[in-house]
């Protein structure tokens, strides 16, 4: 494990290779088997009503605006059977933070889910979470509870950005501070649930600011152990309005410098995620020696990073193809990271 001087000093290092080597050293520490990971899933947005306003979005719409909408029951349904049809296992579901559905929208919703279907639900960012614990009047603890007992089984880490509240009043000053997101991923990991964390950076922050973030996420692991993955993702600026304070998104090399240090700095994470959405599929590729043994889903929707100017796309073909020519070999996972599918 190296300290947090070291890991700073490293961001300030021109040595991107070495950086790299590091981290491709600690990778295969963890993952000896050589095997790279990914999944398929599907985004489900279920609303994009949302009273946030965050200035990275381009995927809201406030509340009566005729493009907002809340997807039916059976809108929802389509979606996973389709995510089915094509060998999918789970389903990312998240949405705007929306000011009247309480608490038993999301049950029933979850248990319509699960009695129509058998697939994995990670589901509502922690800022959603504590939305629904506000609009409903009940606790934390009780939220997530009531989320798990009617059919949730995981959560993502969403809605994180960067975990220093200097950053978050300046991009989202709205939204749930580092301390909310904080405390729904520990109480989750007290319910024996598990989560993942991420980081979108290049917005703007410092690098003693991606320090604070990723501190507080080795913590949280160190006492709890609950998250199965960390997933670093590059702000996209297009059709947002915070885009038009930050003049040019984080670079290649930032992003995989960014990516290597994360996987040497946390250590106590098993997975680190390689993402081909914002950076691309080379730079994607180029991140598997760079510490990231998983490349995420093919994606069969997504509606939030396409709207803020996110062009790529991917079949699972495409994935593997990329795994197998980084010299990996790839296999499919599920949510939690279990790869025993024999593809």
């Amino acid at each position: 494990m190296i300290s947090r001087r070291e890991a700073t000093d490293l961001f300030a290092s021109d040595d991107l290779i070495g950086i790299g080597m590091a981290a491709d050293a600690m990778r295969r520490k963890l993952h000896p088997e050589n095997v790279v990971s990914y999944i398929i899933d599907r985004n489900i947005n279920y609303t994009n009503f949302c009273t946030e306003f965050c200035s990275f979005c381009a995927f809201y719409r406030p509340m009566g605006h005729k493009e907002g909408y809340i997807l039916s029951h059976d809108e929802i349904a389509r979606k996973i059977q389709e995510t089915l049809d094509l060998g999918g296992t789970g389903i990312l579901m998240q949405g705007g933070l929306h000011p009247d559905l309480k608490i038993e929208w999301y049950e029933d919703m979850l248990r319509d889910i699960k009695k129509r279907f058998t697939i994995h639900t990670h589901c509502f960012s922690a800022p959603e979470i504590t939305n629904i614990a506000d609009v409903s009047g009940i606790s934390l603890y009780d939220t997530i509870a009531r989320l798990k007992d009617a059919g949730l089984d995981s959560i993502p880490g969403g809605g994180a950005e960067i975990l220093d509240d200097g950053v978050r009043h300046r991009i989202s000053r709205l939204k749930c501070t580092s301390q909310d997101w904080i405390d729904v991923h520990r109480t989750a990991h007290s319910l024996g649930m598990r989560t993942t964390a991420t980081m979108m950076f290049g917005c703007g922050e410092t690098i003693e600011q991606r320090m604070n973030h990723f501190d507080i996420v080795r913590q949280i692991q160190e006492d709890t152990g609950g998250f199965t993955a960390f997933i670093p993702w590059t702000f996209q600026r297009e059709n947002t309005s915070l885009g038009r304070f930050v003049k040019e998104e984080a670079t290649a090399v930032e992003y995989l410098k960014t990516l290597a240090i994360s996987r040497i700095y946390l250590d106590n994470i098993l997975n680190i995620q390689s993402s081909w959405v914002t950076p691309g599929l080379k730079t994607c590729q180029v991140g598997l020696r760079f510490g990231g043994n998983d490349v995420g889903s093919i994606m069969i929707e997504e509606n939030v990073v396409s709207q803020a100017g996110a062009r790529n796309h991917a079949t699972e073909e495409d994935l593997r193809h990329m795994i197998r020519d980084a010299g990996f070999v790839p296999k499919q996972r599920d949510t939690l990271y279990r790869t025993y599918f024999l593809n």
